[in-house]
């Protein structure tokens, strides 16, 4: 076939993956893509070459005459590309970035149990770094703090927080499971949008320098004995996404999307890059917001909270 030349090689070895195997399922394992797109690049292939490589309907699945042409012709071709031009190494996992407050165990326990073979490497950032981590390349993917600048990237909102105040045990606002914003409107608050310095913040808080207002999450993670943290109401969330730039989006990315959207194993919408067939999991579920409640550190002798309402 003359053609075959002016074929790029990942479609030939695709193709010779099919008629090898003789089975679209299993070539499309091997290979790890989707089997709906290891169809369609057969059924293109064949439109361009303009005759069919597979007998229709044929069960087992069978090469035409000019299918077995084809395979000659594509595995000397596929064998000179290759001596000429070495494949460069292909990165074998997965490193997706996470910033503070955001916690990946439950995701990391379902790829683990999904795919074994591919590590998943996870890297805490901190939320200044989260768009530098994506734009030089330090990790595929991030759980990011939403807003960013998307230009060049994809990004999947997940869940949002809820806001809370954040104030000292003995503080009259401790007496109650939530306020508004307006409540807070007369209390000193300090500037706490930069969450890496949360620790520094709280402690502020602790010293009566002043309250204050961050994600429920970030109060989660530097919970301490002598503060305490309640709800916000009438005040924006915070929002939580997964980003990664669109020009990357790869096989292990849309894997990786696909478990933390909830996605089945066996779902069509989630690309197959297992060599072996894995026992089916549970799908995982979509993280949920944070109810409306807040915790923290009691003292014995408190009342009961109850609803801070405006004043």
């Amino acid at each position: 076939m003359s053609q075959v030349e002016s074929i790029d090689v990942e479609r030939l070895q695709w193709f010779v993956a099919v008629a090898e195997e003789l089975h679209f399922a299993r070539a499309a394992k091997v290979l790890g893509i989707a089997r709906q797109r290891l169809s369609r690049t057969v059924i293109d292939l064949e439109t361009e070459l303009g005759t069919k490589l597979f007998v229709p309907g044929a069960q087992p699945t069978q090469l035409t005459d000019e299918g077995r042409e084809l395979l000659a012709a594509a595995r000397e071709v596929i064998t000179r590309r290759e001596v000429a031009e070495p494949e460069p190494e292909v990165s074998t996992e997965l490193r997706v970035g996470f910033v503070p407050g955001v916690t990946v165990s439950k995701w990391e326990r379902i790829w683990g149990e999904r795919f074994p073979e591919i590590p998943l490497r996870t890297i805490p950032l901190a939320a200044a770094d989260q768009l530098t981590a994506l734009r030089e390349g330090r990790v595929d993917m991030c759980f990011v703090r939403l807003p960013i600048d998307r230009e060049g990237l994809s990004a999947i909102p997940l869940y949002r927080e809820v806001p809370v105040v954040v104030v000292p045990k003995e503080h009259p606002i401790s007496l109650f499971t939530e306020v508004t914003a307006a409540d807070l409107a007369d209390e000193r608050m300090q500037d706490a949008s930069d969450i890496d310095a949360a620790a520094v913040t709280f402690e502020m808080v602790a010293a009566g320098v002043g309250l204050a207002l961050v994600p429920h999450s970030i109060a989660r993670l530097h919970a301490r004995r002598d503060l305490v943290y309640r709800t916000v109401t009438e005040h924006p969330d915070t929002e939580i996404a997964l980003a990664w730039p669109t020009a990357e989006t790869t096989e292990l990315v849309e894997e990786f999307v696909g478990v933390v959207r909830g996605r089945s194993e066996r779902s069509s919408r989630s690309p197959s890059i297992g060599a072996e067939r894995r026992p089916k999991q549970a799908a995982a579920k979509k993280p949920t917001p944070q109810k409306k409640s807040a915790g923290g550190a009691r003292s014995s002798g408190a009342k009961k909270p109850g609803k801070r309402r405006g004043r």
